[in-house]
């Protein structure tokens, strides 16, 4: 895995104020969504644009070094999860290199996602960051955001030790657990209905983003709630 240190001036004290912090707890996982690499390496390291992240992976394996872990990258933007809103405080983040749904949204490279492995086994052996808490921008961010995407290998990722995949439970449930449970595997109860839903679709049942909730939804969730003790 080739690293290209990349830094941006896009960063700042996870504590600004000296305060004590939860620490790094998160991972959260964005596509860059722009038409080329270098037009989003450009973006990151751009003062004038006020966004960058910890690590840029492309579309080859490079992967590209912009924030030291110990500091807060700005990419997680307006977000929640499980309480909290600070997320870029308490998380790293990583750009993957992909054009996005507004720009030819296309599978993730297998190259790319070897490489992406390798990197978050790395940041999950220096901090201790539950499986439940390795995310997408989209479950951060429902309303705003839909990346990594519905093509994102989530299961292939859990499959490496890295987040959580649902066992496919037969339930009845959708009565006990209706779409106001996702506020207890961590999103925003204030999130537009629909958009939570299809932003757990997305990660969770890629194959069915109709933001309506319903019975294989719930059982997706009680295996998620099951396997992080929620």
């Amino acid at each position: 895995m080739r690293r290209v240190e990349m830094p941006s001036p896009n960063q700042d004290s996870r504590n600004p104020e000296g305060r004590g912090g939860a620490g790094v707890d998160m991972l959260v996982l964005h596509y860059t969504g722009m038409p080329t690499a270098r037009a989003a390496l450009e973006r990151l390291c751009d003062p004038a644009a006020k966004v960058s992240a910890h690590y840029t992976l492309d579309e080859d394996g490079t992967v590209y070094v912009h924030v030291p872990e110990a500091r807060r990258a700005w990419h997680a933007g307006v977000s929640y999860w499980a309480g909290a809103t600070d997320i870029n405080a308490r998380s790293i983040g990583i750009e993957i290199v992909n054009p996005g749904h507004a720009f030819g949204y296309r599978a993730f490279p297998l190259e790319q996602v070897a490489a992406l492995i390798t990197l978050c086994h790395g940041i999950l052996l220096r901090h201790p960051i539950p499986s439940a808490r390795v995310l997408g921008h989209s479950d951060v961010a429902p309303a705003r955001k839909e990346d990594p995407g519905e093509l994102f290998p989530w299961e292939r990722l859990a499959k490496a030790g890295i987040g959580l995949w649902p066992e496919a439970i037969a339930s009845d449930m959708e009565n006990d657990l209706g779409p106001d449970a996702l506020a207890r595997y961590g999103y925003d109860p204030q999130a537009p209905r629909d958009k939570a839903i299809t932003a757990f679709q997305r990660h969770f049942r890629p194959g069915g983003l109709t933001g309506v909730w319903d019975g294989e939804c719930a059982g997706l969730l009680a295996s998620l709630l099951q396997k992080a003790g929620c």
